[in-house]
């Protein structure tokens, strides 16, 4: 495949979610490989979000094929969400 069929392909899944929705997946895909468990209410300060934003749009970025695995994991003091890469 050419480079520019492969980003194509591998920005595809990413390219039907909403511009919120792409913000608060490259956020979780930048810190990844640093962190694993990612609280809504931190993502929002990040983002200049609220945490019921972060809330309301993960379920589609959880559902959107992408190379993340993103689970549910607590809700003590606000959600938190387990991310592997």
């Amino acid at each position: 495949m050419s480079t520019a069929i492969t980003e194509a392909v591998t920005a595809e899944p990413i390219a039907s979610l909403s511009e919120k929705q792409q913000r608060i997946y490259r956020y979780l895909e930048d810190h990844a490989d640093e962190q694993t468990y990612f609280k809504s209410r931190l993502i929002a300060e990040d983002l200049g979000l609220s945490a019921k934003e972060v809330g309301a749009n993960m379920r589609a970025v959880q559902n959107a094929d992408t190379r993340l695995t993103i689970e549910k994991w607590g809700y003590s003091s606000g959600t938190t969400w387990m991310v592997t890469a």
